[in-house]
This record gives structure tokens, C-alpha cells and sequence, in this order.
């Protein structure tokens, strides 16, 4: 759950959010929603989780949508799209991984 505390350490601007929103991505479950709002905050955006429509309520295990306003939803896809690697990033990763368990 969402603490007022835990928010303004991350940064979030705690007034309301004005004008239409946009779901900027959907996640899993509450703790991805809290990273990718953690992340939104770091980049000065503004960001609100929403169960997401037509799901059974599964408490911290439902899917979310995260909201932001339209003005900032460019912003927020490059933020997140830049903090999600690339397939050639994860091949890479994973040989890298695969190298250091090899005896």
C-alpha cells in the first residue's frame, strides 16, 4: 500500500493530478507497480496505479494500470523504455551468466 511518507522520498509531487490521464503500461502486481511509479517520480512524473478494468480483485496480486497525464506520457514511455533492456542486452546477459556458471 501506498505510504505518504514513502512517496515524497520518491520524489512524487503529492497534488492532484489534472487534465486526462493515459495508462502508460500495465503490470503484474503492486510491487512493480510501486517500482515503475518510483521511477516515474525520479523523472519528475507524475504516476497513479489502478486496478486494471475487467480483472478479478486479487489484492497486491492484481494486474495494474499506471496512469499518467497526457502531456507527460511521452516522457514516461522513454523513462520506462529505458529502463527495460533490449533483447540484445538480455542475450547478452544471459551468455554472460551462463560463462560464469560454467565449471
Amino acid at each position: 500500500m501506498w505510504r505518504r511518507d514513502h512517496l515524497e522520498e520518491a520524489g512524487a509531487n503529492l497534488r492532484p493530478m489534472n487534465g486526462e490521464l493515459k495508462v502508460v503500461t500495465t503490470v503484474s502486481n503492486q510491487a512493480e507497480a510501486e517500482m515503475v511509479c518510483e521511477s516515474l517520480a525520479e523523472a519528475g512524473i507524475r504516476s497513479m496505479p489502478q486496478m486494471s478494468g475487467g480483472n478479478i480483485r486479487l489484492g497486491a496480486a492484481a494486474a495494474l494500470d499506471v496512469y499518467v497525464e497526457q502531456q507527460d506520457f511521452d516522457k514516461a514511455l522513454a523513462v520506462l523504455n529505458a529502463a527495460a533492456p533490449s533483447d540484445e542486452e538480455l542475450a547478452r546477459l544471459s551468455d554472460e551468466a551462463g560463462d560464469n556458471g560454467a565449471p
